[in-house]
């Protein structure tokens, strides 16, 4: 055997671990070290704030980037355990901002689907140049300091704390990152969907970079999806515009939740908003149930009423009173395609705004940057969902049911 040839050895493989692993290959971990990785160091802080939030252990996040290029976040809750709990799902202070887990942990609906690995604060750590922990528990305020995800000073007691709640503040790395400076706008973006898809989150962003002034946003939403089409269409009509078609369920088929908000303009693009645990999730079976609920919707409505007199030659009315409703609805049950289907939700897809959402204990995320969702129940849970809120609002408003037949089925 050749020297070029020779089989490995253990002594040539370099096995690195924890910090080390996260700082030699940054991209695995927060997807790239350009503005957007950058971005994704605090989503990675930020998580966790939020969960206290939306178990009901915290009220409130804020998130302030300061004057000296650092970001701090921090939340009202009970405060991260300082000692070894014991527990793999409330580690302490030090485990959390230090050890990678042995592998990504169940989820839940309750969690964020940002991360990339599961992993938190031990990345951002890592690939900081900088961070501090503060910590008020039990009365008492703690703190530490890491550099490059080592701890530089032992857990120090400060004194009383008033109150509860974490805050962690830091510094990105400029060896790893090719920029270091945040841009409100893309926080202020992510933060506001946030808002809009968890209506118990209450979320503050400020910026104190700029000597001519602070400014801060406060992101909180009551009507959940319902008002996040609203904000996409902000610009296209006006207040008081068609209605939102809003529908919500839980399905133990899918073990999760859906919620659903979809209404049509005159004209225009389609803006069609898919999330799976807050995820933005543009593809997959959650936005295929859409599709699919729309086109059984009309379509049952088209047949009952004789409507689709002037159909294009491959939507004669025949096909859609006689076969085309039924062919939907086994569609919905058993995942198949249809053409006939296909075309009539590409043309309700024209001029439409929908946001489909849907929260699970198990998400299945499919593709390089996890931008589809492959749980295949979830489908048929959305499609039922839509065809029966759609179905009962197309009854309610007979002139803008005919309109919307009309847009499906003729040529």
């Amino acid at each position: 055997m050749s020297e070029d040839s020779k089989p490995y050895e253990a002594v040539t493989v370099e096995v690195l671990e924890g910090v080390a692993a996260i700082r030699k290959r940054p991209g695995m971990y927060v997807g790239s070290t350009d503005e957007r990785g950058l971005h994704h160091l605090v989503i990675e802080v930020v998580e966790r704030a939020v969960r206290e939030v939306l178990t009901g252990r915290a009220g409130h996040v804020d998130v302030t980037l300061t004057p000296d290029g650092g970001v701090r976040i921090a939340d009202d809750g009970p405060g991260i355990p300082v000692e070894p709990t014991g527990d793999p799902h409330e580690p302490d202070l030090e485990a959390l901002l230090t050890r990678l887990s042995p592998g990504p942990a169940p989820v839940g609906r309750l969690d964020l689907g940002w991360g990339w690995a599961g992993i938190g604060p031990c990345v951002a750590n890592a690939l900081s140049a900088r961070l501090t922990a503060e910590v008020h528990r039990a009365g008492v305020r703690w703190t530490r300091a890491y550099e490059r995800g080592v701890a530089v000073t032992p857990l120090t007691e400060e004194g009383e704390a008033s109150g509860t709640g974490t805050v962690l503040t830091l510094w990105p790395d400029a060896e790893i990152f090719t920029t270091t400076a945040y841009s409100f706008d893309t926080l202020a973006d992510r933060f506001r969907e946030l808002a809009f898809l968890y209506r118990p989150l209450e979320i503050t962003l400020t910026d104190r970079r700029h000597p001519g002034g602070t400014r801060s946003l406060r992101f909180r939403s009551t009507g959940g999806a319902r008002d996040l089409v609203a904000f996409l269409d902000r610009q296209s009509l006006p207040a008081g515009g068609p209605d939102v078609i809003a529908v919500e369920r839980e399905d133990a088929r899918m073990s999760g939740t859906l919620e659903v908000a979809l209404r049509w303009r005159d004209a225009g693009e389609t803006r069609i908003r898919g999330y799976a645990n807050s995820h933005p999730t543009p593809h997959g079976t959650h936005v295929q149930g859409l599709r699919d609920g729309l086109a059984a919707a009309v379509t049952a409505y088209a047949r009952e009423r004789r409507l689709p007199a002037e159909a294009s030659p491959d939507l004669d009315a025949d096909r859609i009173t006689d076969r085309t409703t039924d062919r939907i609805t086994d569609r919905i049950t058993d995942g198949t395609t249809d053409r006939i289907a296909d075309r009539i939700a590409d043309r309700l897809a024209e001029g439409l705004t929908a946001v489909v959402s849907v929260k699970m204990d198990g998400p299945a995320f499919e593709g390089a940057i996890r931008d589809r969702l492959g749980n295949t129940p979830v489908r048929a849970c959305v499609a039922e969902a839509v065809r029966d809120r759609l179905g009962a609002w197309l009854a309610e408003h007979p002139e803008r049911a005919a309109a919307l037949v009309a847009r499906a089925l003729q040529g």
